[in-house]
């Protein structure tokens, strides 16, 4: 049997498929001709508007005269290179709109042209916002700047848009607001194109920070193997920096290289003339040692660049926010003043019932507790205030009261209620804040909000021991993880080193990944990066003792007095590191339940 014949596809057709046009359109050989087109027009709207430079004046007078229809008359002599239609794209592009600026648009059609002919892979859409933001800025900017000096020209610089533009904005903000704003605007414009513009204008605001004399002192020896000569020259920037580990810094060589041919060793140029002599005979010194021993120094550090004290973790990555849980009511504190009110009387009719007169109060709300400032009467003693601290809490019914007596530095007498719904004081809401983004401390401590909602902050250098105490379940284990917090968001891996002793084996299993980065390693034999090992503390604490009086002794050596004025000094080449100097991280040594321990082995601790 003969098989059917298939249905022919009978869906109907749109007008464009049926006569061809959308194969057409997506033809290469169209977009070729279409952007070859767009090219041609392109020259030819550069050279009207080039030419309506010397033209303009002539030309002018005849579009402002004629009509519409009358533009396109044979009669009219147009002195424009591209005739009357040049003339009149000329007319209205920079006469009536954006002026000199209004070259930006041909210039965009080339780029068109470009990318319809396949010649280029241009991006049309960033091209066009930037060329867009570009010509707007120049219309104005042209307008103001260059209108006065051009006066020569038929039409403004700007435009009609960029006058109409400055008239009404001097009128709003004034010159020198306009000034801002183009300023303002063309930093932005660049910032968003390369981020070396951010750089710039950090240079530019903080100058201190651009290194203008990078030059330095070399010491040759000459032929006779005795004296030495003072050369200064430009440090190449393209010469390698060799680290101090690397085998680069000496090479043998045989004897019959003449001693001519010892190259210069670059050494810190110092401040004063008896230091850099020194200087000069130690390096003279150790190069005619070398010699003698057959080798001979042929590379040094470049000492006038700082130690990357964050090498090898160099692109390393602080933690972000996101990693914290984020609360509404962290910045915007929601106040009950019925409460405060309510509180306000109760505490006026209490002291008022023991005989306590009173001449205002007023209230502090804090996230969680409130405090209230009282300004006895004249005569009234303060210490009639402190005994009613139970009668106060009663008539609250608060958890507890505080009485403060009296504020230091206020003619007040504090007292202290707890919120009834106290307010969730965030890490975020902590670590967010310009007080410990801004912060120069050495060791920053974001613990908490003070009664005023200022962030709290201290400096754990200059602490040096601090003892978490309280009652079981006040948040205790809470406070040591925002210390750790804190130092983990400010602080880099080779900055900063810590130890961890959790009995309890749970608390500070969070930190577990980051071992290998921020935990100190004090005992080869411990396996566990956290002791959780009573018995293995006091082995640790003794060579952290160890550790200790052999900083002390670095620190003599180096004539510093801290950490930070040590690693100064290395960072910026003025500790021999032959003598054993290194880099110096802070270590900070955490111990949860540390009543247990001492309970433990409290001799030996």
């Amino acid at each position: 049997m003969a098989k059917k014949k298939k249905k022919q596809d009978k869906t109907a057709k749109t007008f464009s498929e049926a006569i061809g046009v959308s194969k057409l359109l997506n033809n290469d050989l169209f977009d070729f001709i279409l952007g070859l087109l767009t090219f041609a027009l392109s020259i030819c709207l550069i050279i009207a508007m080039i030419s309506y430079f010397t033209t303009g004046q002539a030309d002018q007078s005849l579009l402002q005269e004629s009509r519409v229809g009358e533009w396109l008359s044979k009669d009219n002599p147009y002195s424009n290179q591209c005739g009357s239609v040049g003339a009149i794209a000329a007319y209205t592009l920079m006469d009536l709109n954006f002026g000199i600026a209004a070259l930006f648009i041909p210039m965009f059609m080339t780029l068109v042209a470009l990318r319809l002919m396949n010649a280029y892979t241009i991006n049309l859409w960033k091209s066009f916002f930037g060329m867009a933001v570009v010509m707007e800025w120049c219309s104005v900017a042209f307008a103001k700047f260059l209108a006065p000096m051009m006066g020569f020209l038929v039409f403004n610089p700007g435009g009609n848009h960029g006058q109409f533009m400055v008239e009404h904005l001097e009128a709003l903000i004034g010159a020198p607001g306009l000034l801002a704003i183009l300023m303002v605007t063309a930093v932005i414009f660049f910032a968003v194109l390369s981020a070396k513009t951010i750089q710039m204008v950090r240079k530019l605001l903080n100058p201190s920070k651009i290194n203008l004399s990078k030059l330095d002192i070399s010491v040759s020896i000459g032929s006779n193997g005795g004296d030495s000569q003072d050369t200064t020259e430009q440090t190449n920037s393209d010469e390698p920096d060799f680290t101090d580990d690397e085998e680069a810094h000496t090479i043998d060589l045989s004897d019959d290289i003449p001693e001519e041919d010892i190259p210069a060793a670059p050494v810190e140029k110092g401040d004063q003339n008896d230091s850099l002599k020194e200087t000069e005979l130690t390096v003279a010194a150790a190069m005619a040692e070398d010699k003698a021993k057959g080798k001979v120094l042929v590379h040094t550090p470049d000492l006038s660049t700082p130690i990357n004290h964050k090498e090898p973790f160099t692109r390393y990555k602080y933690p972000t926010l996101d990693l914290l849980k984020k609360y509404d009511n962290a910045t915007n504190p929601q106040i009950d003043m019925e409460e405060v009110t309510a509180n306000s009387k109760r505490i006026k009719e209490v002291l008022g019932s023991f005989g306590v007169e009173i001449k205002a109060i007023k209230a502090t709300i804090g996230p969680t507790i409130t405090l209230y400032e009282v300004t006895p009467a004249e005569g009234m003693r303060i210490s009639k205030i402190r005994n009613l601290e139970d009668d106060i809490a009663l008539c609250l019914s608060a958890l507890g009261v505080r009485i403060i007596a009296p504020i230091p530095g206020k003619g007040t007498v504090g007292i202290e209620v707890p919120n009834k719904k106290p307010q969730i004081v965030s890490m975020e809401s902590l670590l967010n804040s310009k007080k410990f983004q801004e912060t120069t401390m050495e060791l920053p401590l974001a613990l908490g909000k003070t009664i005023t909602n200022d962030v709290f902050m201290v400096d754990l250098a200059k602490i040096s021991h601090l003892l978490v105490a309280g009652a079981t379940g006040q948040g205790k284990s809470v406070g040591l993880n925002a210390i750790i917090t804190s130092l983990l968001y400010k602080k880099h891996p080779n900055e900063l080193k810590i130890v961890l002793v959790d009995p309890k084996k749970v608390e500070f299993t969070p930190y577990m990944p980051i071992a290998d980065y921020f935990m100190a390693a004090t005992d080869e034999n411990v396996d566990e990066p956290i002791i959780t090992d009573v018995t293995k503390v006091v082995r640790t604490l003794n060579s952290l003792c160890i550790l200790m009086d052999h900083r002390y002794d670095l620190l003599r050596m180096a004539g510093a007095k801290n950490i930070k004025e040590y690693n100064e000094k290395f960072l910026n080449h003025k500790l021999l590191l032959t003598a054993g100097h290194d880099y110096m991280p802070y270590i900070v040594v955490i111990i949860d339940e540390f009543g247990d321990l001492i309970m433990t082995v409290g001799k030996e601790v």
